[in-house]
Order: C-alpha cells, then structure tokens, then sequence
C-alpha cells in the first residue's frame, strides 16, 4: 500500500532530526526562551525580509488559527473566510469555540476575490443595522486554497488593498505555504506575502518538521499579551526549543524550499500520470495537492492498493478524490501508481 492520502502521515526530514539529536542534551531555557528559537526566528526574519518581525511558534494547525484569530479579535467580532476556507470546514468549529463567528463569502475555485470581499463589506457598513450584526473584524486566507489553487501577486496585492481601506487586518493561513511558493507559474515570493498581510504562519508540520507552526506578525502589531493568550490555548510547550531547533533547520540552506520544490516536482509527474490515463480534474492545481475525479467503482478498487482521500462528489457516480505528495514522498511511489493505474 503506498500512501498519498496526506502530507503529513511521515517523520521529519533528516536534517531537522539532526539538529533535534544534535542539541538533545542542551538543557535550553523553556517555553521557547531559547538560543535556537531565537535563531530560527533571525532566520525567519531574514527569509521574510523583515527585521522587526514578531514570531511565535505553536506546535499545530488549528491550534495556530484558533490562538492568532482569537488574539485579533474583540468578542463582538467575527472573521472574514470564503465558504471552502480551512477554518470553515475542517477545524470542527475551532475559531467559533472561542466564540467567534466565522462569517463566509463566495469564493472561485478557493479563492477569495478582492471584489466580493469589497462588497460584502461596503454592504456590511452602509447597512443601517449593522451594530446588531457580528463585526468583521479580520480577513482570513490560506496560500495554497483548501483546493491547492494559488492566488496571483496582483489578486493578493487587491485583496490586501481592500482589507487597508476598511482598515481591517489580512491574515494568512499558511500550513502548506512552502508547497505554494514553489509551485510551478506561481509569482509570490515569501518576502511580497510578508509585505502584503499583517499576518501569517508559516507551516512545519506539512513541510518536514515533526510539528511546528511559525506564526509572523509583519507590523509588529501582535497583541501586547499574545504569549498569555497562547497559553490560555494551551498552545505553550515546555519544550519550546523542541520548535526552534526544527525551524532553525528548516530555514538553514534553503531547506524549507528544496523540500517543498521536491514535492511539487512529485505533484507534477503524478498529474501528468493522470493526465495520461484520460482522468479529469476538479479543479486545476499548480501545487501538491491534486483533486482527480474518478467513477465510484475504480475509486473503490484503487483504494485497495493506494491511500487518498475523498473531497465529495461530482455526481452520484464519480468521487472528488485528492492525492497529495508532501517532501517524502519517492519516485519510487509515482512508479509504484502509474503501474497501479496501468494494471
């Protein structure tokens, strides 16, 4: 059984338990008060292209959205998503446990468009009831989309234009981020995403980190308590070096981009694979995620041999089924489905 059902069911890469071994017996300062988170976070600093950026690390996902968001808002406010954002539909109502209404708009194959979102606010401040209404109080995206699609500099550079005009905060959900800024067409580099947000995190636990999260607060406008926050998430280690020593790997030689370039190189040659057998796509991704439709029948079948996940259905015949490849995976793997598909 080989597996493409997620790219996070893995270790970590080499040169991130290197670094975990290396300084196993360091005794470094807890909570994250250590030499390697501040070297990580240098590094970050560096890679991004602001100086006075502030960092914190988390070890999880949603524990990171939850957290950021909930340290953004007031309690009257709500955050702006499109309706297939992550935050919707696969954190169980994570952001709305801490009491926060998670208020959805339309989106274009997972993307938020800066006119729908400027219109939804126009309507939202021109309304003469709006002080019975939650207040949109932050602007949330994720860069891949929730379908491996990836907004354009100039659609994030709109959106961006928005979110200044109403005076409302841009954050970025960037789990699978490396797996975005080296996918193939994309025009985003990490330091324009850094200069076009208020916020964003940079994802670990998908890109080679046994867990880890970096959240980047670009205009150094975190909340003055945002570490008591975390730990009101729970989202403070002890081990908080544990996080450091993993990013400080990961942005040392370009690491966190080799290892997202190889699974995009993986995505590629699996698409084409597809592509070969007459399968059509949900939807057009550039990035490691890959949303093929199948009939039901051969879905079935093929799962007995390989591990995927389903993302609903076409019609009551054909299964949205996604293949994702992550920095582990081989060309082995790719060889092992096309043989799979070929039989």
């Amino acid at each position: 059984m080989i597996s493409f059902e997620c790219d996070y069911n893995n270790g970590a890469c080499p040169e991130v338990l290197n670094n975990l071994i290396k300084y196993n017996n360091a005794k470094p300062t807890p909570y994250g008060f250590d030499e390697f988170s501040e070297r990580a976070k240098a590094r970050i600093r560096e890679a991004c292209g602001i100086p006075d950026a502030q960092i914190f690390f988390l070890t999880g996902g949603t524990q990171t959205n939850a957290t950021t968001i909930d340290s953004m808002l007031y309690q009257y406010e709500g955050v702006i998503c499109v309706g297939s954002g992550h935050i919707n539909v696969h954190e169980a109502g994570a952001v709305e446990f801490t009491e926060h209404k998670i208020i959805t708009i339309a989106d274009t194959d997972g993307k938020m468009e800066a006119r729908t979102l400027d219109k939804y606010l126009d309507d939202y401040m021109h309304d003469g009831n709006k002080d019975h209404a939650v207040h949109p109080g932050l602007v949330y995206i994720t860069f891949p989309t929730e379908f491996g699609t990836l907004y354009s500099a100039k659609e994030l550079n709109d959106i961006y234009q928005v979110c200044l005009r109403y005076e409302i905060p841009l954050y970025i959900d960037g789990a699978r981020l490396g797996y975005g800024l080296m996918a193939e067409g994309n025009d985003i580099t990490l330091p324009y995403l850094a200069r076009h947000c208020d916020v964003f995190y940079i994802g670990g636990t998908k890109i080679g980190a046994l867990c880890g999260e970096a959240v980047v607060f670009t205009n150094r406008k975190a909340h003055k308590h945002f570490f008591s926050i975390q730990k009101q998430h729970g989202a403070v280690i002890a081990k908080g070096a544990l996080i450091g020593l993993q990013f400080e790997a990961l942005f040392s030689n370009n690491l966190y981009f080799k290892l997202s370039e190889h699974a995009i190189k993986m995505a590629m040659r699996m698409k084409e694979i597809f592509k070969r057998r007459g399968f059509e796509f949900y939807v057009d991704s550039p990035t490691n995620q890959q949303f093929v439709v199948i009939d039901n029948e051969q879905a079935e079948r093929l799962s007995r041999q390989v591990e995927f996940s389903h993302f609903g259905q076409t019609d009551h015949h054909h299964t949205i089924c996604r293949f994702v490849t992550s920095w582990a995976t081989t060309e082995e793997d790719i060889n092992t489905l096309e043989q799979i598909l070929l039989g």
